[in-house]
């Protein structure tokens, strides 16, 4: 991603932040990035930290549905990456909210887009959530 667009770079200091343990400084962060979105690629990225911060379950599921809505209409290369995240955090807010098939549904979705994941750490790491997210909704029939 861009560190010279404003929006990335916010993102990226609200995610600096959370790793210090300032959550409300992040949340700050990633509101002002949602602010300042100029297209659906920048609304997709803010909307997705926004739903790490929100107050329930409820609010997590509509943002994580905002930020998958959002790459879809971007629909370009710069989300193509996104889409195992997004399916996999838009999965476990179903999960979270008790809507297990859609939960599932979404895993599934995200692990039809592995190859999409870089060969890296970030790329393993989801790859292991996914792997984890779909044992947990083993039994929810396709």
């Amino acid at each position: 991603m861009d560190p010279d667009n404003p929006v990335i770079a916010l993102c990226a200091q609200g995610m600096m932040a959370e790793g210090e343990g300032r959550a409300g400084d992040a949340r700050d962060l990633f509101a002002r990035a949602w602010a300042q979105r100029a297209d659906d690629f920048e609304a997709c990225v803010a909307a997705h930290y926004l739903a790490r911060h929100q107050p329930t379950a409820e609010e997590t599921l509509r943002w994580n549905q905002v930020a998958l809505e959002r790459a879809e209409a971007a629909g370009d290369e710069r989300v193509r990456g996104f889409y195992p995240s997004l399916y996999l955090n838009l999965g476990k807010s179903y999960e979270d909210t008790g809507a297990r098939a859609e939960a599932a549904r979404c895993y599934r979705m995200a692990e039809r887009r592995l190859d999409d994941l870089p060969a890296d750490g970030y790329g393993n790491m989801l790859r292991r959530g996914i792997q984890q997210a779909l044992l947990r909704v083993a039994d929810v029939e396709p």
